[in-house]
């Protein structure tokens, strides 16, 4: 079946449609951002109505072109376009436009609305994650074949370019060679503080050459042929990502407010609104829109005899693929923990939970082709590799990306990457530049995406490298993103297991926060598995305990000390590990009163800030205490800093008998 294509007359309706549907949606909330959607509906028509390959009945379909609009404020255009395409989204959801529960919110959210393919609206990480994507298509074809063979589109405004993560991203696009990578950016020379020529002057097309894309244009950006004949010229791109520049007009059509900053927000309202309806021709109420544009833009027949051509290819596709495409494990999965399980337990050595990790990714690593690794440019230090790691290259080679000094890029790539499906990201750097990361880091949590962060030199023990490099906020922070699971293990078998737990993991990221010092070993068996993966349990118990050591990483061989110390003093102490506080937090009240009775005084020990203990220790029906740190670090060997900063058996066992 052959779909005609639209005329020229439709598609102009079509993007009239995108312009209204974005003023009336605005107006009607109050509050958002018509004056990108008026200046790109062009832009999203010619791509829209003739080249995307998309299913509005199945839009999760593996095979589909991923479209991205990185300036997620402009959230009405791909409303609009998933309305008039034929994608769950009614009219009555458009007119419900940023209100509570709506299908329709303020900037798109993946999962929240049918055909949203990632979160946007921190600027700059759009494009990231497309990169992301396009990179998981390049290593999912050259693996797998043509059966993956689609394109990212991505749609990016000045303040995508402003900001310094789309750098990041679109270096290393260069690098990898994503020829199936087209980035729209829309040059309309305004933000919201008014003519970006203040501010940013940058040669956009030289940046983007020296990067290694192919750049097409400026072009009209409100021309459709214009627009349709770089799409063209892009796609024949064999060898480099694409960008097109597109001359735009800020809030095209309002005949007061276009190519100005007011155009940018809620300035197109009240007589602005009629106005704009009389400049452009539009005779239709408010959420009307002629049958004309929906006929330009409606994908349900060509969609579905896409992708039903390419079920018949699939069909004898590799099942490696389809397990991987369908986000499983393989079947042999419980296996291979066992494996990573066993050898942790067997370790009768100290080592640092970094290398204790690695140990734990040489059984995961080989086993799971779709864990694909990297690092900032840290991959000796977080030792994200292991043996049969293989550099990725411009081919789509390889499991293992070096991402360079781009811990903010590296992380959005993450997420894009594991939009796409059919790879588990792992990324590491150091903790301490998690503050580089950090939003994306955010956003992979509100997206419930599976990426895995292994960031290492956790606390202190980094020693001479000084307070620059010593993290002593991080893990108490990173604990506050809701839905990121972050793991402070400390030895062998709990570091085993916070990677078995960020693999296993389907609805959000997972975070190892790993040592450079050794860490004590600890007496285990295989009954341990079950209770680390409860986020905390009692690692060493006496007959009548009078306090609880509650204690993370590498201070849980401290707090073991500190038990031994007490007992030859007469005084029993319990000593819980708690490597995963939000897994503990989960469980049931009976458990966790079990493990941290109320009756019990309670000291908790962690090398980092003392503010989220306090919960734990002031818990019950006695007083509790936090030895942690609440001021930067020191420069000096880590020993040293550990007895300066009071992280001694001595001071333990000197505050647990303040408590008894």
């Amino acid at each position: 079946m052959t779909t005609p294509a639209p005329s020229a007359s439709a598609l102009h309706t079509a993007a009239n449609a995108i312009r209204m549907l974005a003023v009336d949606a605005v107006a009607a909330a109050k509050s958002g951002h018509q004056g990108m959607p008026m200046g790109m509906a062009e832009i999203a028509v010619a791509l829209w109505s003739k080249h995307l390959r998309h299913n509005p009945a199945n839009p999760h379909w593996p095979n589909r072109d991923r479209f991205v609009v990185s300036n997620g404020h402009g959230s009405m255009l791909p409303y609009s376009l998933l309305h008039l395409s034929g994608y769950d989204l009614s009219m009555d959801d458009i007119r419900k436009f940023r209100q509570l529960h709506s299908k329709t919110p303020g900037h798109p959210e993946v999962g929240i609305t049918a055909g949203i393919e990632t979160t946007t609206g921190p600027l700059g990480q759009g494009i990231a994650n497309a990169v992301g994507m396009a990179l998981a298509e390049k290593l999912l074809n050259k693996r797998f074949g043509d059966v993956i063979d689609h394109r990212t589109y991505v749609l990016l405004g000045d303040g995508c370019m402003m900001e310094g993560v789309s750098h990041e991203a679109c270096s290393l696009a260069g690098v990898w060679g994503l020829n199936k990578l087209v980035a729209f950016y829309d040059d309309n020379g305004i933000s919201i503080d008014g003519e970006v020529q203040g501010w940013f002057r940058d040669n956009t097309a030289e940046r983007f050459r020296a990067y290694g894309w192919h750049v097409i244009g400026p072009i009209d950006g409100h021309s459709i042929p214009a627009v349709d004949a770089a799409i063209e010229t892009a796609k024949k791109e064999t060898s480099k990502p694409v960008l097109i520049i597109c001359k735009t007009d800020i809030g095209h059509g309002s005949p007061n407010k276009h190519g100005t900053a007011d155009a940018h927000g809620t300035a197109v309202m009240g007589d602005e609104i009629e106005a704009t309806r009389k400049n452009i021709g539009w005779a239709h109420a408010p959420f009307v829109v002629p049958a004309e544009a929906y006929e330009a833009l409606d994908a349900k027949a060509s969609g579905a005899e896409i992708e039903a051509a390419w079920n018949k290819v699939f069909a004898s596709a590799d099942p490696e693929l389809k397990r991987r495409l369908a986000g499983e494990l393989p079947a042999n999965y419980a296996d291979i923990v066992k494996s990573a399980v066993d050898a942790a337990i067997a370790v009768d050595k100290e080592v640092a939970t970094r290398k204790a990790a690695q140990n734990a990714l040489e059984k995961f690593g080989p086993a799971l082709p779709e864990m694909i690794g990297g690092s900032a440019d840290l991959t000796g230090s977080n030792l994200t590799n292991h043996k049969q790691s293989v550099a990725v290259d411009a081919q789509g080679n390889g499991n293992h990306v070096s991402y360079g000094v781009r811990e903010f890029g590296m992380c959005a790539i993450a997420n894009g990457m594991a939009l796409h499906g059919g790879v588990i990201p792992y990324v590491g750097t150091f903790l301490v530049f998690s503050d580089y990361a950090r939003n994306a880091v955010r956003m992979a949590a509100l997206m419930k995406q599976r990426v895995l962060y292994i960031f290492t030199h956790d606390s202190i023990g980094v020693g001479e490298d000084g307070p620059t490099h010593q993290p002593v906020e991080h893990v108490a922070s990173l604990r506050l993103i809701p839905g990121l699971n972050v793991w402070r293990p400390a030895d062998s078998l709990e570091s085993a297991v916070a990677y078995a737990s960020g693999i296993e993991r389907k609805d959000g990221p997972t975070m190892l926060c790993l040592s450079r010092q050794n860490t004590a070993v600890i007496a285990r068996d295989a009954s341990h598995e079950a209770l680390i993966r409860r986020g905390g349990y009692i690692v060493a118990e006496t007959l009548k305990p009078a306090l609880v050591l509650i204690a993370t990483g590498s201070e849980v061989g401290l707090a073991l000390g500190a038990q031994k110390a007490l007992a030859a003093d007469g005084i029993e102490a319990r000593v819980v590990s708690m490597p995963c506080t939000q897994l503990f937090d989960a469980q049931s009240a009976e458990y966790r009163e079990a493990v941290l009775p109320p009756e019990l005084p309670k000291l908790a020990i962690e090398a980092g800030v003392t503010g989220g203990w306090w919960k734990y220790v002031h818990g019950g029906q006695t007083p509790g205490a936090v030895l942690g740190i609440d001021t930067f670090g020191e420069s000096a060997p880590a020993g040293v800093l550990m007895k300066h900063f009071g992280f001694t058996v001595e001071n333990v066992v000197a505050k647990a008998k303040t408590l008894v």
